[in-house]
């Protein structure tokens, strides 16, 4: 399943010459939300903000980040 990640006005990550903060949602495969979870904190330590299933991304949630959703 995707997983999608957003992040705090202060947390900025370069991931695999990508960049993630509060502008954009991180998105990446995991068996389950728990899993996703568990890869969250690996890929971005304790500086993200949430974790999300597919079904919480709609068009208004997307339209709180401009640089949109970039895959990790």
């Amino acid at each position: 399943m995707n997983i999608y990640v957003t992040f705090g006005q202060i947390h900025v990550h370069s991931i695999n010459g990508k960049t993630f903060d509060k502008d954009c949602i991180a998105m990446f495969q995991a068996r389950n939300i728990q899993e996703g979870c568990k890869q969250a904190f690996e890929y971005f330590g304790n500086k993200f903000f949430s974790v999300y299933p597919s079904k919480k991304i709609t068009s208004k949630f997307l339209s709180y980040f401009p640089r949109g959703i970039i895959e990790l």
